[in-house]
């Protein structure tokens, strides 16, 4: 088969690694360093598997800098380009998915074209009626960052927005370059698709949520959360997992998700959905008035990243914590291995050689613990419970 894929972020790339095992792939971004890093196999993300298997497995993996006669006859195509939430419009921002529709309606693609962005609901079976003569599909993604390629290897379902010839085709392609025996595949409406991927990260949202709550709740009352986590979840309809407080979810999916998931309900009455974000919020105020009890004034902040095995802090929760922090007049500074062309990052001193960071503070905040911090242990301020994700 001829796989082409356009977006090279987590999901593309992981797509684009799992695929070219067995398939052609064509890589296409508009960011060209991402393109010239996958031509020297290197890896634009942080992504350890994708790493080896970069430099350990015999990939078919191409790259190009343009969408192209060429590219819109291939078998498939694959779409997997960010979708920002619109605040003002309560929407996707889905206008990198249309210039790409558009473009291939001109060249006449006869490829099953696969958008693996997440959308809003209905927008697949709008575009089908739009572009008559396109043959498009949703299909969602359910990989964490720094382990995309391990769930894409190892995936814990295929969805496909779609019932014809097509799309048991792709989850088919999918199927046999995974390793995992008996994969769950399931073929639904498009718009159906759509929603199980809104609300499966708004469930992760809620459960995260629930954890962090009852973790406010042992802060307020001087209780042990992790002999509460432990009772709780020592019930197997609870179970383990997602139980670990932190300073609230972030990163690029939840946060924007569940905003999405509210905007479709609409006049839907909830109360459940619309609540996510409002506990999100008063969990980082909870950890700002908790720190605010230390009466320290040099606070560092060390990594921005909220995983382990990240690279990425985009809407990192820490984020606004150090916003709330430097309004109660606290000296902040930032320790950001990721970071290094600049001096300050949100108005704070950026510090990356360790030592130092560790000299010029009294109090290291983390979302996640790290053996690097073992030796200021007795400095250190986190909710990680169980030293996870």
């Amino acid at each position: 088969m001829k796989v082409s894929i356009i977006g090279m972020g987590y999901v593309g790339l992981s797509n684009a690694v799992l695929l070219s095992l067995k398939n052609n792939v064509v890589c296409h971004d508009i960011d060209t360093s991402k393109l010239d890093c996958i031509n020297k196999r290197i890896s634009p993300i942080k992504d350890s598997l994708i790493s080896s298997y970069f430099k350990n497995k015999k990939l078919r993996l191409t790259t190009s800098e343009c969408i192209d006669k060429e590219m819109s006859k291939s078998d498939f195509i694959i779409i997997s380009t960010p979708t920002d939430f619109d605040t003002q419009k309560k929407t996707f921002n889905t206008s990198s998915i249309d210039v790409i529709l558009k473009k291939l309606n001109s060249l006449k693609s006869t490829a099953c074209i696969i958008i693996k962005s997440t959308l809003p609901i209905g927008y697949t079976k709008k575009v089908n009626s739009l572009y008559k003569k396109l043959k498009i599909y949703f299909s969602p993604e359910f990989l964490r960052e720094g382990k995309a390629l391990y769930d894409n290897l190892y995936p814990s379902r295929i969805i496909v927005g779609g019932k014809d010839k097509g799309a048991k085709k792709f989850a088919n392609l999918l199927k046999k370059s995974s390793l995992k025996k008996n994969i769950k595949i399931l073929f639904m409406d498009s718009s159906e698709a759509e929603s199980v991927k809104l609300f499966s990260n708004s469930y992760l949202a809620a459960r995260i949520s629930f954890f962090n709550e009852l973790d406010s709740f042992s802060i307020s009352n001087s209780f042990d959360s992790k002999q509460l986590i432990d009772g709780i979840c020592s019930d197997p309809r609870i179970g383990n997992g997602y139980n670990n407080p932190s300073f609230g979810y972030g990163g690029y999916c939840l946060p924007k998700d569940t905003k999405q998931l509210e905007a479709s309900f609409d006049s839907i009455p909830n109360s459940m959905i619309k609540s996510l974000n409002k506990s999100n919020q008063l969990r980082k105020k909870c950890i700002v008035d908790d720190l605010l009890k230390t009466k320290v004034k040099n606070i560092g902040i060390y990594q921005l990243a909220m995983k382990k095995g990240s690279d990425n802090f985009r809407h990192s929760s820490i984020i606004d914590i150090i916003k709330l922090l430097k309004n109660k007049g606290k000296n902040i500074y930032v320790h950001e291995p990721l970071i290094t062309n600049q001096s300050k990052i949100y108005g704070c001193t950026l510090i990356n050689d360790f030592d130092l960071f560790v000299k010029k503070v009294n109090l290291i905040v983390t979302n996640r613990l790290s053996s690097r911090l073992k030796k200021v242990s007795k400095r250190i301020y986190t909710r990680d419970i169980y030293g996870e994700n």
